[in-house]
């Protein structure tokens, strides 16, 4: 009897059965719900469903594997079960029959579903409530993230600046802030770089590596500066910094009542878009009258000044070193025409600039080195003059002078130069050559009157004709930067499908799905000329009905967007199909590339 009961365990079958979403009994419009393959026994893998009515397949993986043991009366059996799950969101209200499919040539049972009207306060998997006009409810359709525009209670960014009246050119701290309440930030990432008009700009590599905790209006939060740039204000008056949108991944807990365990929470991705708040700043012109010899400096310098020896040698070149230190705008700072400073008897020539400046947290600090050449031309005692450097420091309001120290140098007499030489006499030598005129021919004609002699000016004339009509051509073809990346879009989104590729060979998942939705994203903004901004499902759709697509060309790329989407999320269902989801990727672009040149 025991023998009889566990044979027909043993035995092969596939068996579907479905799962409504966590804490309801019904399948509802919106919803995402599971269908659950069971495989046992069976050497094979179910496929991947492509259609099933009235939902949306949104992932599909392996999630379980058991086995069982059998010993009656020494003969010993084995049966293994493996679960694969199609997670699903329902679409269309109906009753739906599924399978029967087979796997490994055995097949399974029928599944019948039903999806139920939506009932009031549904949104899907958002998890967020509100009135139907708030701009962060979406459609339960929608795939896109949720824009929730300058933050909400739960994810904000805060963007702030050291000062908001300050002086041209001093330099300013702007930092982006991120604070949320989601159990946990996944991935951040910015469409485009803030609008600093009327800045330079120096990007801060200090910010947060972690999260750190902070209580605003009695709210405890996570917080994790994302940005941190240093500005210099490049005119006076009203200006605005406008901030950028952030892409933000986090887990989101849902909390459910389950009947054996009780009260329960899992985490889902969110994603959503935020930008911080926009700032102005009031920018002062610098205290006039400005010094004559006024550096261009704005903060607070020293300079000093090195000279390797004190005797020298004419017609002998020379080097002294002036090094300027201190925080402030580095790369702005000029030293004064040393040629008036110097004697006449010290030739001064153009120096060599380096600048070694640290971006910091709270400024631009570092060095700015000048050095210079000179030459003796006479002989005798020199003064070397002090050099000052005039900045302005907006900490005292007022202009400032650092010195450098001076020298007295002594010159003695060097090797004769190329300029001694045409004070010395000149020696005439009357043993003059005879001149033989044997062997000189009559016909002889001057280089001038041979095509030779013109081709040396025929062709750089010619040359200097071809180069500026390419280089008009070049100007013409550059100067509509977005009609350009149209044109090379399919070459610019093969360089960067290189990288996922790449990627794909180290096994690297995450690099991988990051490179190809880049690739993707890259080639569909390119060729329909659309900013990062609009680049949404629904938009990409409309465009490409508009240019004469094939259906079936769109929905296809579509489906590969989706599946990446999703695939970045499951580090091992996402490894299995990379090859699969690279050569799709490919296939697409190539397909919308013919497409567009039929369409033409």
């Amino acid at each position: 009897m025991i023998l009889l009961s566990v044979l027909p365990s043993m035995a092969a079958s596939v068996k579907l059965y479905e799962s409504p979403a966590r804490g309801k009994r019904t399948i509802e419009v919106g919803d995402m719900f599971y269908i659950y393959i069971e495989v046992s026994d069976v050497d094979g893998r179910p496929e991947i469903p492509s259609n099933i009515g009235g939902a949306k397949v949104m992932y599909f993986d392996h999630t379980g594997q058991s086995s069982r043991m059998s010993n009656v009366n020494g003969h010993v059996t084995q049966s293994t079960s493996n679960t694969w799950t199609v997670t699903l969101r329902a679409q269309k209200e109906g009753t739906y029959t599924l399978g029967p499919i087979s796997v490994g040539g055995v097949k399974s049972n029928q599944l019948k579903y039903t999806i139920g009207k939506a009932q009031g306060g549904n949104s899907g998997s958002s998890g967020m409530t509100g009135d139907a006009s708030d701009p962060r409810r979406q459609d339960s359709n929608s795939d896109k993230p949720k824009f929730i525009g300058k933050g909400d209670g739960n994810l904000f960014m805060k963007a702030t600046v050291t000062e908001s009246n300050v002086y041209e050119q001093q330099a300013l701290v702007y930092t982006v802030k991120l604070y949320t309440t989601y159990d946990a930030i996944k991935f951040i990432g910015a469409t485009a770089a803030p609008k600093f008009d009327g800045f330079v700009v120096e990007e801060s590599k200090a910010i947060s590596n972690s999260l750190d905790y902070e209580t605003l209006n009695g709210k405890t939060y996570a917080t994790a500066v994302i940005a941190r740039y240093i500005i210099f204000p490049q005119m006076t008056g009203q200006l605005k910094v406008v901030g950028n949108t952030y892409t933000v991944s986090v887990d989101q807990r849902e909390y459910y009542h389950d009947p054996f365990w009780g009260n329960m929470a899992v985490s889902s991705p969110l994603q959503l878009n935020v930008s911080p708040n926009d700032l102005t700043i009031n920018v002062k012109p610098l205290p006039s009258p400005k010094p004559a010899d006024f550096s261009g400096g704005v903060g607070k310098f020293t300079i000093a000044s090195q000279l390797k020896t004190n005797t020298f040698k004419t017609n002998q070149a020379a080097s002294i070193e002036y090094i300027v230190t201190g925080t402030g705008n580095l790369k702005y700072i000029q030293l004064p025409d040393l040629s008036t400073l110097y004697p006449p008897q010290l030739e001064v020539y153009t120096p060599k600039t380096e600048v070694k400046a640290n971006v910091g947290a709270a400024n631009v600090s570092g060095s700015v080195s000048f050095d210079y050449s000179f030459m003796p031309l006479e002989e005798g005692d020199f003064r070397i003059p002090a050099v000052s450097l005039v900045y302005f420091n907006p900490e005292s309001g007022k202009y400032e002078t650092s010195t450098s120290k001076e020298y007295n140098i002594t010159v003695g007499k060097g090797k004769s130069s190329g300029k001694s030489q045409t004070n010395t006499r000149l020696k005439f030598n009357s043993d003059l050559l005879e001149v033989n005129l044997n062997g000189l021919s009559n016909d002889h004609k001057p280089i001038i009157y041979g095509f030779a002699y013109w081709l040396f000016y025929i062709i750089p004339f010619a040359a200097l004709f071809v180069a500026v009509i390419a280089y008009r051509r070049y100007i013409k073809s550059h100067a509509d930067m977005v009609a350009l990346n149209s044109k090379r879009a399919n070459k610019l989104a093969r360089r960067r499908l290189r990288k996922a590729s790449a990627a794909m060979k180290s096994g690297n998942v995450d690099l991988f799905y990051d490179e190809l939705l880049i690739a993707m994203w890259g080639y569909l903004g390119d060729k329909l000329k659309m900013p990062t901004s609009e680049l949404m499902r629904d938009n990409i759709k409309v465009v490409l009905e508009s240019k004469d697509i094939p259906q079936d060309n769109i929905v296809n790329l579509l489906d590969i967007l989706d599946r990446c989407e999703f695939a970045k999320y499951s580090p091992e269902s996402g490894k299995a199909g990379m090859s699969e989801m690279y050569d799709s990727a490919i296939d697409a672009i190539n397909q919308l590339e013919k497409s567009f040149k039929s369409a033409k």
